[in-house]
């Protein structure tokens, strides 16, 4: 491939600032994602005390379980986790996303088993770190900022390690041993960083959606294009029950639920006021395809409206799929490549550390130099440009950075 040398140069250069100044938050997003997978298997010996019970005798019923929940939780529970066996506690769910807690019932001996405060958990703190950098909305922006200049990053550093002629197959696949611990470690960097450059823009695209300024430009997005769930997917209403008939009992849900035989996890979301609904849908990540989405009248427990996957939007299909493999949710072969790609980002990042401080001399940053004279092509800003619309911290930092660059100049003019 034909290079612009000059544009190699200048490529090269942003590429070394933004590596430079990226390179510590990366560090701290890779080992903490790693760690993150490993939520589940952590987590499990310790809260098995509080979710599995003692299969003994006749169970309670399920509308007694919800009045001891409601009797004993922080607040309110909103939604139950259908028992996939018979030894397993009932999960009663108060809140949402990551402000949620569980309080689980035994519906054997008719009393809590206990309760799970994710905010105190020791994963949950690893969860502030990785998304926030313990430091709230502000470092939830600088999370952002990290990830769309690791978008650049791939981009330019797939150019300027793209090798132009002389280079041996084995040079793509194996670093060079002979010529100093800097070349081993450059190359280590780039040839990583070359195989795995889609695999990681992947992985980014299920990060981006958590986001603030791009998570909530994407709702925008799916919101007048009409690719998101439907209006009545998470609430639906019905006409206020007219003779004031009571409701039917969470027994009556449960076995609805059952009887749809939906494969997953199975929640039941409970009426919100006079005219909510109950309603059933399941979490299936080994078939995302699967998942439906029932209501049910509160007053006869009759069905009334229904959702298969497919009337959800493809935006939020698309969505939910990759945030779906960011955490490692469709299996095994999910969880080991993200294992994988976040042990290898790492790496790659300590060796383009050891590399740049191999090379750099004392006294001096060792930024690439570029040719006064070079312009940059209408292409490239046309590339940049677009970027900066998808990704809205990463434009707005461009023009912050070019604002700098004319004054910088300007001041340099009047000396």
């Amino acid at each position: 491939m034909k290079k612009n040398k000059n544009l190699n140069k200048w490529l090269w250069k942003w590429h070394f600032i933004a590596g430079l100044l990226s390179l510590p938050f990366i560090l701290i997003l890779s080992i903490t994602g790693v760690i993150y997978l490993f939520k589940a298997q952590y987590e499990a010996p310790i809260y098995k005390p509080i979710k599995e019970v003692v299969a003994k005798d006749a169970p309670i019923t399920y509308q007694q379980q919800w009045e001891i929940a409601k009797a004993n939780a922080i607040k309110k529970p909103n939604s139950m986790i259908v028992p996939s066996k018979a030894d397993r506690a009932t999960e009663f769910v108060s809140g949402m996303f990551g402000g949620a807690t569980s309080l689980f019932v035994n519906p054997y001996k008719g009393e809590v088993s206990g309760q799970i405060l994710p905010q105190q958990s020791f994963m949950f703190k690893v969860r502030k770190l990785h998304g926030e950098l313990l430091m709230g909305k502000y470092g939830t922006k600088i999370v952002e900022l990290v990830a769309c200049w690791m978008v650049v990053l791939i981009i330019t550093g797939l150019y300027v390690w793209w090798p132009e002629k002389k280079w041996s197959l084995k040079g793509y696949f194996i670093p060079r041993t002979k010529m100093g611990r800097r070349t081993f470690f450059r190359d280590f960097h780039a040839i990583t960083g070359f195989w795995l450059s889609a695999l990681f823009l992947l992985i980014l695209a299920g990060g981006l959606p958590w986001t603030d300024v791009f998570g909530a430009s994407f709702k925008w997005v799916q919101k007048i294009t009409n690719t998101g769930y439907p209006d009545t997917w998470n609430q639906f209403n019905i006409e206020e029950n007219p003779s004031n008939t009571k409701m039917v009992s969470l027994d009556h849900i449960v076995q609805s639920a059952k009887l749809l035989n939906l494969p997953g996890e199975i929640t039941i979301e409970f009426p919100k006021g006079k005219k909510g609904v109950f309603s059933i849908s399941n979490t299936n990540y080994s078939d995302l395809n699967q998942q439906k989405k029932y209501h049910f009248n509160p007053y006869t427990g009759k069905q009334v409206l229904k959702y298969d996957w497919e009337d959800v939007g493809i935006l939020m299909r698309a969505r939910m799929w990759v945030m779906a493999f960011h955490q490692g949710q469709f299996g095994k072969w999910n969880f080991l490549i993200m294992v994988f790609a976040g042990s290898m980002l790492f790496l790659m990042s300590l060796s383009a550390i050891v590399s740049y401080i191999s090379r750099k001399r004392k006294g001096n940053w060792g930024t690439p130099k570029v040719p006064i004279s070079y312009k940059t092509g209408k292409g490239i800003v046309l590339i940049i440009c677009i970027l900066g619309i998808i990704l809205p911290l990463f434009g707005i930092s461009v023009i912050l950075i070019c604002i700098f660059e004319f004054l910088r100049k300007k001041k340099t003019t009047l000396i």
